[in-house]
Formats: structure tokens, sequence, C-alpha cells
């Protein structure tokens, strides 16, 4: 019999000291371990279960369980949503209530006799359900079910400071992955301009290491070679982070220069400190976000150049058009038939050269928006384009150009209008970075499943460490012939993405005053 008089004293001793324990865990599935145990013994039940409410969507679901098979809980689970959505005509009447408890009971074992429910309600919030089978029938009191509702109240109080601190648990842990995942540096300050934390990107961006990095002061670790702007304690000395009132909503601080690592080297990195106020305003910390800014002040650059290349290489042939016809065109001058024509002829090489142009400037455009041509397939004899490629840039130009293809040079299937640009380009480069007067080989050979075209020049060659970077966008090898050349930087770019677009490969073999050359394999299918 539960709670008998001369077991009361120990009865209330029991669930005071079952209650401590409770609450003093923080652990959600401790919690409720402790819980149904309690449960268990305080009502000598046989089986007991711990329904918690969804945050989703407010349905009840077993969390916890004793004496129930596993496969049991699925119909439980479907129990229980009857049990918590009753139907307009039932309610949440006793019998009802009865009634799904009885079908919970014998779902479990058809000799479990009497059931009690305890809801766990929080702030007047329903939190979930604490329900105990006992396997025999007996009376209980109304003092009794009250002491339970305490320990129900109780239990409510644990799981909801359980299911808060796992929150928390969990949104720390989210902001740990946000953290560490971030390819920024991150950097947690405390008022005194302390480290508290950083993640791996600012350990390797400092090369300090991520654990040294802890309780340092900053200007020990953020080391200025040069910089724009004031520094973080020069901006705090006059005034940083302004009051709340006065400032805006985000009073965030940027600060952009070189930094000095720890081993001496020099990184180029743009700062932005973020206050972290409490509620009466004052400051708690200060996250740093750090960003590698090399690759955007070298695509700056790279920006300033091609517009400056582009701006000369567009002026000279506008001028020379503009200068030839406005020459052409005076009233006050007969000129010969001869003159005429090669004035004329200039005037087309200068409007080629144009269109050249453009449309190198546009299919860049689209390489870099689509991220891939679009090709119009069909059979392709590379010799025979080469040969018309070279008879027109040869007549051009002060060089030899000699062709080297064996009688039988297989076809292949491409897009012979891009395959005829990647020619093109190719002989325009050797043509510009060869002496006059030396000989340009365009030539190929053939296996089984590839083909090989090549342009052999007798130029200054190309460093080793820049053969990677010839097909970068924009980029041009620094020498005494390029500074003196014109070009816009995009036609080995342009070369690179079309044999890639053909699934082909592009390379070159060159060294300094020996000459280059380039290669590109295509599949014969």
């Amino acid at each position: 019999m539960l709670m008998r008089p001369d077991l009361r004293t120990q009865q209330r001793d029991f669930l005071l000291g079952i209650t401590r324990a409770i609450t003093a865990q923080l652990d959600l599935g401790e919690v409720l371990r402790r819980v149904l145990h309690a449960s268990l013994v305080m009502l000598a039940g046989r089986v007991g279960i711990v329904a918690l409410s969804n945050k989703t969507d407010g349905r009840f679901f077993v969390r916890a369980s004793s004496g129930i098979p596993a496969d049991t809980v699925p119909e439980l689970n479907i129990k229980l949503q009857e049990l918590m959505e009753p139907g307009d005509a039932e309610g949440f009447s006793r019998e009802f209530l009865n009634k799904k408890l009885r079908e919970m009971a014998d779902a479990i074992d058809s000799k479990l006799v009497q059931f009690i429910a305890m809801p766990l309600v929080f702030a007047q919030n329903p939190l979930g359900l604490l329900i105990v089978f006992r396997s025999y029938q007996t009376d209980i009191t109304p003092e009794d079910l009250t002491t339970l509702q305490s320990f129900a109240d109780q239990a409510a109080i644990a799981v909801n400071n359980a299911q808060h601190y796992g929150d928390i648990q969990h949104e720390h842990q989210r902001l740990e992955a946000i953290i560490n995942s971030s390819g920024d540096g991150v950097l947690i300050l405390d008022p005194g301009l302390l480290i508290q934390r950083a993640n791996d990107s600012f350990a390797r961006m400092s090369g300090w290491g991520k654990d040294d990095l802890i309780q340092l002061p900053k200007q020990e670790v953020i080391v200025w070679d040069r910089r724009d702007g004031p520094d973080l304690e020069e901006a705090m000395a006059s005034g940083w982070p302004r009051p709340a009132a006065a400032s805006k909503a985000s009073d965030t601080l940027y600060i952009e220069g070189d930094m000095i690592r720890r081993d001496g080297m020099s990184l180029g990195i743009g700062i932005t400190y973020a206050p972290l106020l409490n509620s009466d305003g004052e400051l708690e910390s200060i996250i740093a976000n750090a960003r590698d800014i090399t690759n955007i002040r070298k695509a700056q650059e790279m920006q300033s150049v091609f517009i400056s290349t582009v701006h000369h290489e567009l002026r000279t042939p506008i001028a020379i058009i503009k200068g030839y016809a406005s020459t052409l065109g005076r009233d006050d001058v007969e000129w010969e038939r001869d003159v005429i024509r090669e004035k004329l002829a200039i005037i087309e090489d200068e409007s080629d050269r144009l269109t050249n142009l453009v449309e190198d400037l546009l299919t860049a455009s689209k390489i870099q928006s689509a991220q891939a041509l679009r090709l119009h397939k069909a059979d392709v004899d590379l010799s025979a384009v080469a040969a018309r490629s070279a008879a027109r840039l040869g007549g051009q130009s002060a060089h030899r150009i000699e062709l080297s293809f064996p009688e039988n040079f297989p076809a292949i299937l491409g897009d012979e209008t891009r395959l005829r640009q990647v020619i093109d380009n190719l002989l325009t480069n050797a043509i510009k970075y060869s002496p006059a007067g030396k000989t340009i080989t365009l030539g190929g050979r053939f296996s089984q499943r590839h083909v090989t075209v090549f342009v052999r020049d007798e130029g200054a060659g190309i460093a080793k460490d820049e053969f990677e970077r010839v097909f970068d966008r924009f980029y041009r090898v620094d020498n005494s012939i390029t500074r003196r050349t014109q070009g816009a930087g995009l036609g080995l770019y342009l070369v690179k993405a079309i044999v890639e677009a053909h699934d082909g490969e592009i390379s070159v073999k060159s060294q300094i005053g020996g000459g280059a050359t380039f290669y590109f394999t295509l599949p014969r299918e």
C-alpha cells in the first residue's frame, strides 16, 4: 500500500532526496532516467515511460522507458498522439483518458492492471507526461496524489532546465563549428584586448600555434608592417565603441594593412572588429574577423593592369584608323591608287586587330560567367586549319612559319571556330615574343587515341616557375620583350579554356633564352 501512515515521514524524506538529485542534473537523458526510476520506486510500478513534447509540432513521443520492449515504442507513440489529441465528442474526459491508458497497458503487457499518469508542466507549458503501470490494483489517496504531483512539478522543472541546457549546448556547438570551419580568421578579445579564443584559420594566418595565442595581448600578435587608418587601441582611446544611445545598430571597425607573421613574413589582411556589449551597454568582448586579402589585392592589381592594357590596346588601333581615314579624306590632296590601297590595308589590319580583341574579351566574359564554353562540334581537319592560319598570319609578320604535319594527320570532332582561335592565339603569341626573321614551327603528331598540335618559337623563353601562370587571365610574363609588346594577357587564358572544353590538355616547355613550345592534346573521339 502506497504511503501508509507509519511510512509517511520516510516517504517524504525519500521524495526530497530524489528531487534534489534530479534537479541537480543538467543532462536530459540522466534527468529522465532518474525521474523514471524514482517514479517506479515510489509507486511500486513495474513499467514506466516518460513522454516529451516535440518543440516543432507539439506532438508527444516516448523519450525514456523502463520494462518496455523496443518494438513496442512506435505503437505507444501512436497511442500518445491519440491521447493528447482527442476527438471533439470525447474531449479530455476521465473515461477517455482511462480508455487510452488501458490500450497502452494492453499494448505493453496484458498483466498490467493499474496505471497512473502525471503531467509534466512548467510555467503552464506542457512539457511531457509521466506514466507508471502496475501489475496489481491498490487505492491511492488524495494526499498521495498531492505528493506525487509535487514530485511531478519538481521533475518538470528539472526537465525544463535540462532542455534549456541542451539547447545552450547545441547552440554552443553550432557556433563552435561555424567559427572553426570559417575560412576567415576569428579572434575573441576581452575588454583588455587579451585573446580569449582563436580559430585554426587565424593561427595559419598569423603563424602562431592556436593554443599559444590564448591570453596573449592582441598587440603582441597583430603587429603591423603597414596599415591604413588607426589601429584598434587608438580607436578605443578615441571612444570606440560608441555609447549605445549614440551608435547605430552595428558599430564595427575595419582596419586593413600588412601584418607581420610570427615567422617574419608579411601578409595582407583586413580585420573587422565588432563589439559585444552587455545589457548595461558595457563592453564584454570584441569579435575580430580577419581576412587574407592577398588574392583580392592581386585581383585589383590585375584589374587595374587589364583596364590600362585594354585602354592602350583599343586606343592604338582606333588612333591609327582615325588618322589614316582623316588623311585619305583630305580635300587638298590627290592620293595615288597604290597609296590609297596601302592605307586602306592598314585600316583593315587595325580593324581586324580590334575585332580580335573584342572577340577575346567576349569569350573571356562568357567563360567567367558560365564557367564553360558552348561548342558546336563537327569533323575538323586541324592540319588544314593550321595551314590557313599560318598563311594568314605569316603574310603579316616578318617571321617564317613552317608547317610540320604528317600527311595522314587524322580529323577530330571539335568546334572549328574555337580551335582556329587556339591556333591563331598560339601563333600570334609566338610572333609577338620572337625576334623578327626567326622561324616559328607549327606542327602535329598523333596516336591511336589522341592528336597533338604544337607551336615552337625561337624567342626569349619562359622561366619554369611561370609555366602555370602564363595561362592565367590577364597575366603576362615580365621581361623586356613583353614590356615592348602589345597584349591584354587573354590569349593563353582563352587557349587553355577552349582546349579544356574539348576535354584536352595544354602544356608548355621552355627555358630562358631557348624559345618556347606550346602543346595542346585533344582526344580523337
